[in-house]
C-alpha cells in the first residue's frame, strides 16, 4: 500500500476528510486522543440531562467500518512536523503520509481569567459536557435531599453570550423551572449570563438578538451585559464591576483557541492560535500539507475576516481539502475553497430558536428556525452517524412535548442507540 493520508483530529472536518478520501479508494490514517467522533452542536443538550453522552460521540470504529482504506489509531499526538509531513504519537513512534490534514480542532480560551481554567465548566467536547451534567445532579440529588443553599447551590453563571452560552442559559433555566414544576425541587437556581458585550448574539442581526434577550427574559434568565468576569472561585465568581455572584458552577462559553499542537506544527499561528490557510486550504511554505475546521483561520469569499467556526464551515472544508489533496495525487491544480453558507442559528429553549438563513441572512425565528436549526444539525450529523431517523425522530419528540420535565436528577438519560451492537460504545472518561 501506498504511503498514506494522515489526517489529525476525528471531529467534523477529519471525519468528512477522511470519508472523501476513503470513497476515491486513497489510504488515509485518522489519528484522534479519543475512540469517537463528537457531535458538538449538541453538547448543551447533554450537560442537560436532553440526550446521553453516547448519543453525540459515534465511535470511529463504526463510522468507518465499511471503509477498508481508512485506518483509525486512537492515541494523543505529540508533535506534528509539516515540514516532513510526520506525527509523533506518545508510545514514540512516528507515521509519514504523502499529506498531512491537520483538523485538531479547538480548545477553551480562558483569556488569562485566575481561576478560570480550574474552577470553570467549559463547553467544548463530550467530556466537558458529561462533567457539567454529572456535577449539576449531585447539586439537584443534594437539593431534593433538603440540603441548604449553602451545600446545594443550584445557582449557575453562564459566561459568554454567543450561542454556546445561550443555548446553555436556555436550557438550564427550562430544567430548573420544570424540575420545580413537578416537585423535584422547592428552589429552582437562578441563571445569569455575563457578557463584555452589550448584546447577546453579537454575531446575528439586531432583530435576532432582540428576540433572544426577549426569550431569555422571560425564561428568568439574568444578563449581565457589559460586565467581565475577573476570577472564578469555588464557590463565586467575581465581577468587573466589583460584584460577585455566589456559585459552584459557572459555565465558560466564553471563547476558544485553536489546539495546542497547532503552535508547534511549523507556521507561525496566525489570530487565535489558529494556522493560517490559503484559498485552497493549503499551509504555505509547506508543500502537502492543509488545515480545516476550526484549527483554521479560512479566508472568506469576500472581506477580512476569515470564516467562522461552525460545524457547517468544519465539514465542508474537510471534504475540500480532501478533494484537493485528490487533484494533486492526479497532477492536477488545487482549488480555492468555496463556502456555502447555511446560515447561523441558535436554540434558547424549546419552542424558542433563532436562524439566519440565506445569502441575505434572512431571519426566522420560533418553530421555523426550529426546523430550519434540525435541518442543518441533521446533515451535519448524517455524515457521522448512521441513525438520522433517530435524531429526527428524538427532536420533534423533544420539540413537542415538556422534554425537561421528564429529567430525573438520580438517573442518567435513556439513550437513542445509534447502533444495535452494544460494544459499539464510545470510552469516555470524565475527570471529575
Amino acid at each position: 500500500m501506498t504511503d498514506p493520508v494522515l489526517v489529525v483530529g476525528g471531529g467534523l472536518a477529519g471525519v468528512a476528510c477522511a470519508h472523501r478520501l476513503g470513497d476515491e479508494g486513497h489510504p488515509v490514517v485518522l489519528l484522534d486522543r479519543h475512540d469517537y467522533h463528537q457531535f458538538q452542536p449538541l453538547l448543551y443538550q447533554v450537560a442537560t440531562a436532553q440526550l446521553p453522552a453516547e448519543d453525540i460521540a459515534r465511535p470511529h470504529r463504526g463510522i468507518f467500518r465499511d471503509y477498508p482504506m481508512v485506518q483509525t489509531v486512537t492515541s494523543p499526538v505529540v508533535k506534528v512536523s509539516l515540514d516532513e509531513r510526520s506525527v509523533q504519537l506518545e508510545d514514540g513512534s512516528v507515521l509519514t503520509g504523502t499529506h498531512v490534514v491537520v483538523a485538531a480542532g479547538a480548545q477553551p480560551n480562558f483569556f488569562g481569567v485566575p481561576g478560570a481554567a480550574e474552577h470553570a465548566f467549559p463547553l467544548y467536547s463530550v467530556v466537558d459536557a458529561e462533567r457539567l451534567r454529572l456535577h449539576l445532579r449531585d447539586l439537584l440529588q443534594k437539593a431534593a435531599a433538603g440540603a441548604g443553599p449553602d451545600e446545594a447551590n443550584l445557582d449557575v453563571v453562564v459566561v459568554g453570550g454567543g450561542p454556546t452560552g445561550v443555548e446553555i442559559a436556555g436550557a438550564v433555566a427550562e430544567l430548573m423551572e420544570a424540575l420545580q414544576k413537578h416537585g423535584r425541587i422547592t428552589r429552582k437556581g437562578h441563571v445569569v449570563l455575563v457578557d463584555r458585550a452589550d448584546t447577546v448574539l453579537a454575531a446575528f442581526s439586531p432583530k435576532s438578538r432582540k428576540y433572544a434577550a426577549k426569550k431569555l427574559e422571560r425564561a428568568e434568565v439574568e444578563m449581565r451585559l457589559g460586565v467581565g468576569v475577573d476570577a472564578v472561585h469555588p464557590d463565586r465568581v467575581e465581577l468587573s464591576d466589583g460584584t460577585a455572584l455566589p456559585t459552584s458552577t459557572v459555565v465558560w462559553g466564553g471563547g476558544e483557541s485553536a489546539a495546542e499542537i497547532a503552535a508547534s506544527a511549523g507556521p507561525e499561528p496566525g489570530r487565535g492560535g489558529r494556522l493560517d490557510v490559503q484559498p485552497d486550504l493549503s499551509l504555505p511554505g509547506f508543500p502537502g500539507t492543509f488545515a480545516v475546521g476550526d484549527v483554521a483561520n479560512i479566508p472568506a469569499q469576500a472581506g477580512d475576516r476569515p470564516l467562522p467556526q461552525l460545524g457547517s464551515v468544519a465539514q465542508q472544508s474537510g471534504f475540500w481539502a480532501a478533494d484537493n489533496i485528490i487533484r494533486e495525487k492526479a497532477g492536477r491544480p488545487t482549488e480555492p475553497f468555496h463556502y456555502k453558507d447555511k446560515g447561523i442559528m441558535a436554540m434558547i429553549g424549546r419552542n424558542a430558536a433563532v436562524a439566519e438563513v440565506g445569502k441575505r441572512r434572512h431571519q426566522v425565528d420560533g418553530p421555523v428556525a426550529f426546523a430550519a436549526w434540525l435541518g442543518v444539525h441533521a446533515t451535519l450529523l448524517s455524515g457521522a452517524h448512521s441513525r438520522t431517523d433517530a435524531f429526527l425522530s428524538w427532536a420533534w419528540d423533544y420539540f413537542d412535548r415538556d422534554h425537561a420535565a421528564t429529567v430525573e436528577a438520580s438517573t442518567d438519560p435513556a439513550r437513542i442507540a445509534w447502533d444495535d451492537d452494544e460494544a459499539d460504545r464510545p470510552h469516555l472518561e470524565v475527570d471529575r
